[in-house]
């Protein structure tokens, strides 16, 4: 299994970039992990990232699993009904 890593930044500033490298870094089928554990300082931009990520994964044919999201990020996930898709 492939694993992306997210940084410990990621709000609206860094969003676009980040979603750009992780849908380029993606793997065309198969498993890949995304790590959220160095994850300290975000906002809802983050959350938008994630789900992007997951819609980039199925389209490749491939399944994206989030591991290692911070307790403030499930937190936000729950709050904007989210969380099922992480």
């Amino acid at each position: 299994m492939a694993t992306l890593h997210l940084p410990e930044r990621l709000t609206h500033q860094e969003a676009s970039a980040c979603l750009a490298q992780w849908t380029r870094d993606l793997p065309t089928a198969g498993s890949v992990a995304l790590d959220a554990s160095a994850l300290r300082q975000f906002d809802s931009s983050a959350l938008a990232v994630l789900l992007a990520c997951q819609r980039a994964a199925q389209a490749r044919g491939c399944e994206l699993q989030v591991v290692g999201l911070p307790p403030k990020a499930q937190q936000l996930a729950k709050v904007y009904g989210v969380a099922p898709w992480l």
